[in-house]
């Protein structure tokens, strides 16, 4: 046979203890909690006695049940009790029974909720009367508090002693508070409704842990959370219930001072800041437990009606009967359901139990939010047009996208506290299996997504309102033993286990810049132990291998990814000076020594990377003999190619200052490549070489000198691009395009050997070619026109060039040099003889007039016409023999009428 037993009493009592022996005894049970961190406090220590294989944890945002369930820790809305019958049932402040918004669930619980062998009602002591009345046959079992409570009056909020609990009841009370005792104290913990129970929970444990000695809350502290509280102090009596601001009832002011005092520990509560005093007579109140009676308990009808959605409301709307059961009419959930039946796009005439029943699971959505009526009616009708058919899910699109926008854990208290409410509505709804098409997986991301978030706040509440350190470090100042410090591999420095600041390369950024005691502290703190950590470092930078290091294209030195280095400007763009950046705290021998290191680095560098001009700067080719120096053109040619980086454009020197085959050698020597184009250094042409180029002309030049595009043969240019940076790069300018010297030397031998084979200064160059310089097709001819070269003959139906002839102003006509050379990439150049007058002189064949052919239909046209008489000849201008665009189209010309 159950029993039925309600225990009763203020708290501090062992009401919760002794209910979870019971219930543990029993091969199964259920309790039904206030809240859902006082929920997952009880599921933990039911599986540290039972195992998690033998425990669930359900409410509305998490479902924790294994199959061999056997004990259900949950929040009263969530109880199973239809589902899950069990020996053993309990729940916990059924006083609860009379709150606006919730009291409806409790009063239900109590009504009908049981377990086969027993069940227990924990509350105040007030329930007792309206027990009684509701004929429930309950046996009482009133207890006394293990502790004294006392009052200690006025008390302000700086000469608070430790282990005390701020109650304010508002956000802004509660901050301002803590950031008071955070000046004054070292910080507080920080535990508010609005906060995640993760968040909650990790507050909490701050506050238990020791590491702050007090606590700021909200009225949520009254509901079940054990807490070492010696102290609690009232900031304010009034809140806002959700629709007005009133007065705490003595019973809430009971619950809430009980909090001070634990076991057998006596507590105190006081006033703090602008609390009015407690009048004498709810002093006593408190003190002894006494308030009045509860004699009405929120209800609703629990046997509903869902044929349609009106036949619904109506049931909801139906009275008990008794007194002492009072139905709220302004419920939320019954609100919006009302909402839905005036929405065109829903009701009112949804009619069937799976459709009622659909839309009254979608009202009952809590507001988590706590956005008030209008606010969450308006999230659950938009839900409602989406779901309102028992077959339609949310699918993992539409999650997605809602979810975009709060999985990032990041912003200031209050946007945290905003995305941590929303998401709580979506890991409600991943627990519902019928509103998502995936829930499964939702289940797991809403869940990471809000345990993110909690961490986040978690983190700022701590960052803004808990400064332990300030204290730690000043305790450490003034001891005579060094300051234990250390640094991590992020480069967090820590002294004394306290985060001072972080280190990059040689350069400390110290967590806190106030000038305050805080600010002191912590400066004075890291300055005192950063030497030996940057003296270590500066050892081992001197100490570092080659490859430890890179350069940074705005001519920073790294070392472990961070900047410990600067290149300023020398003699030249190839001798640039390294210093330190940062590390003025370490000893002067170290740092001469990392400079020393830094400077011997950078000088590798260029060696290894651009060999011939750093051999050119030292007087000679690296492989010719060092005694050897460049004399006359070719160290001019020389010096030209080290003011310029990587590639000297000769198509517009003078012929007569060409260099001879000798200086030409010794250039090679040096590892510089001559010919008809340009002078270039190859090694110079590398990608790394360029990067590295880029960096150095950045550093002596007042303009950036940009990096041209890693490997490309050609490039089209912009207008950033000078001609000074592109042969910093070792590429020429043609037209719009740019081209890397050896590729352009290339090209251009390769276009004169085609001018040798036709013998003549109109030859054809095919389309092929524009592989040798990476370039487009429709790019190419410009290149070619860089080089000297005009179209000669054009395709008449596509314009296209299809022979070319040397004239153009790139490249003089070599026809007419007294001494040709035949062309070559590099070394001197073979004789040859040189070519007739006539022939170079005579009219090229497309100027040679022609008849027309007979078999041409043009022919067979004349013949059809009547004959022309004769025109007077005109006295045509001589075309200029380098003038593209006055060259003929085509070699064949036809005078039909003559």
């Amino acid at each position: 046979m159950s029993t039925l037993k309600a225990v009763l009493g203020p708290t501090n009592t062992g009401k919760t203890h002794y209910a979870l022996e019971r219930m543990m005894g029993h091969a199964t049970g259920m309790i039904g909690l206030p809240l859902r961190l006082l929920a997952r406090e009880v599921y933990d220590r039911v599986v540290a006695v039972k195992g998690p294989a033998h425990c669930a944890l359900i409410t509305g945002e998490e479902r924790i049940k294994p199959p061999t369930a056997r004990y259900f820790i949950c929040t009263v809305e969530s109880m199973p009790v239809q589902t899950e019958p069990v020996d053993f049932l309990a729940i916990d402040e059924i006083q609860l029974a009379e709150d606006r918004d919730r009291g409806h669930v409790f009063t239900d619980r109590l009504l009908h909720a049981r377990g086969r062998s027993e069940t227990l009602l924990l509350g105040s002591d007030t329930m007792r009367p309206v027990l009684r009345a509701l004929d429930l046959s309950v046996e009482t079992d009133v207890r006394e508090r293990f502790s004294e409570l006392g009052y200690g009056g006025k008390v302000k909020a700086t000469k608070l002693p430790k282990r005390t609990a701020v109650v304010a009841f508002s956000a802004d009370e509660v901050y301002a508070i803590a950031e008071l005792l955070r000046r004054k104290k070292g910080g507080a913990a920080v535990v508010m409704g609005a906060l995640s129970p993760r968040t909650r929970n990790a507050q909490v444990a701050l506050y238990q842990a020791g590491e702050v000695d007090y606590l700021v809350a909200t009225d949520a502290i009254g509901m079940g959370l054990n807490l070492d509280v010696d102290i609690v102090a009232f900031a304010g009596r009034q809140k806002f219930d959700g629709r007005r601001h009133r007065a705490l009832s003595p019973a809430e002011c009971g619950q809430i001072a009980g909090r001070a005092g634990r076991f057998r520990t006596p507590g105190t509560f006081v006033e703090t800041g602008d609390c009015p005093e407690f009048e004498e007579e709810m002093v006593r109140a408190i003190t002894d437990h006494r308030f009045d009676p509860v004699d009405e308990l929120q209800w609703r009808n629990s046997d509903l009606d869902f044929r349609s959605i009106k036949t619904l409301i109506a049931s909801l709307a139906r009275p008990s009967g008794r007194p002492e059961l009072r139905q709220n009419p302004d419920a939320l959930d019954e609100w919006v359901l009302r909402r839905m039946a005036e929405d065109a796009e829903i009701g009112p005439d949804v009619r069937g139990e799976r459709l009622v029943r659909r839309l009254w699971d979608l009202a009952r959505l809590p507001d988590f939010r706590k956005a008030g009526h209008d606010g969450h009616g308006r999230l659950v009708l938009g839900l409602a047009e989406t779901l309102a058919d028992p077959d339609a899910r949310l699918g993992d699109a539409a999650m997605e996208k809602r979810l975009s926008a709060l999985a990032q854990p990041r912003g200031d208290i209050a946007s945290l506290q905003q995305k941590l409410a929303a998401i709580r509505t979506w890991t409600y709804a991943a627990h519902r299996a019928d509103w998502l098409a995936n829930p499964e997986r939702w289940r797991e991301e809403t869940r990471a997504v809000e345990d993110a978030l909690s961490d986040a706040l978690h983190e700022a509440l701590t960052a803004r309102f808990v400064d332990k350190r300030t204290t730690a470090l000043l305790a450490g100042l003034n001891k005579e033993d060094a300051l234990v410090s250390e640094i991590e591999t992020t480069g967090e420095v820590t002294v004394e286990g306290h985060v001072v600041g972080r280190l990059f390369g040689l350069t400390f950024e110290p967590a806190s810049q106030a000038r305050t005691l805080e600010g002191k502290a912590v400066r004075g703190a890291a300055l005192q132990a950063l030497r030996p950590i940057l003296n270590a470092r500066l050892k081992d930078i001197s100490a570092a291998n080659e490859g430890a290091f890179q350069l940074s294209e705005a001519g920073a030195i790294l070392y472990g990814g961070a900047a410990v280095g600067r290149l300023a400007r020398g003699s030249d763009w190839l001798s640039p000076v390294a210093g330190l950046i940062g590390g003025e705290e370490a000893d002067d021998a170290l740092k001469g020594a990392a400079r020393t290191r830094l400077q011997s680095w950078i000088d590798g560098e260029i060696a290894g990377k651009l060999p011939s001009l750093w051999g050119l700067r030292k007087g000679g080719g690296i492989n010719a003999d060092p005694a050897t120096s460049l004399e006359g053109l070719a160290r001019g040619l020389a010096f030209r190619l080290m003011e310029t980086g990587a590639a000297i454009d000769l198509r517009q020197d003078d012929p007569s200052h060409r260099i001879d085959q000798s200086q030409r050698a010794a250039l090679r020597a040096a590892g510089i490549r001559t010919g008809r184009v340009a002078a270039y250094a190859p090694d110079a042409q590398k990608p790394a070489s360029q990067s590295l180029i880029a960096s150095l002309r950045s550093v002596f030049d007042t303009d950036v000198c940009p990096a041209a595009p890693a490997g490309a043969g050609s490039f089209a240019l912009d207008a950033a691009w000078s001609d000074r940076a592109l042969a910093a790069n070792g590429y020429l300018r043609f037209g719009p395009r740019a081209v890397r010297a050896d590729l352009a030397e290339r090209l251009a031998w390769d276009v004169a050997k085609r001018r040798k084979e036709a013998g003549r200064n109109l030859f054809a160059l095919p389309s092929s070619l524009a592989s040798i310089v990476s370039c487009p097709a429709d790019a190419f001819p410009s290149v070619l026109k860089g080089l000297g070269l005009v179209p000669a003959e054009k395709d008449p139906e596509t314009g296209a060039a299809t022979l070319w002839r040397y004239g153009g102003r790139g490249r003089p006509d070599r026809d007419r040099q007294k001494t040709a050379r035949a062309p070559g990439r590099d070394g001197p150049q073979r004789q040859r003889s040189q070519p007739s007058r006539s022939r170079d002189r005579a009219r090229p064949p497309a100027q040679r007039p022609r008849a027309p052919d007979p078999a041409s239909p043009f022919a067979a046209l004349a013949a059809l016409l009547p004959a022309e008489p004769p025109k007077k000849k005109r006295r045509k201008r001589k075309p200029r023999r380098d003038s593209a665009a006055q060259a003929p189209a085509s070699g064949f010309r036809y005078r039909p009428f003559q």
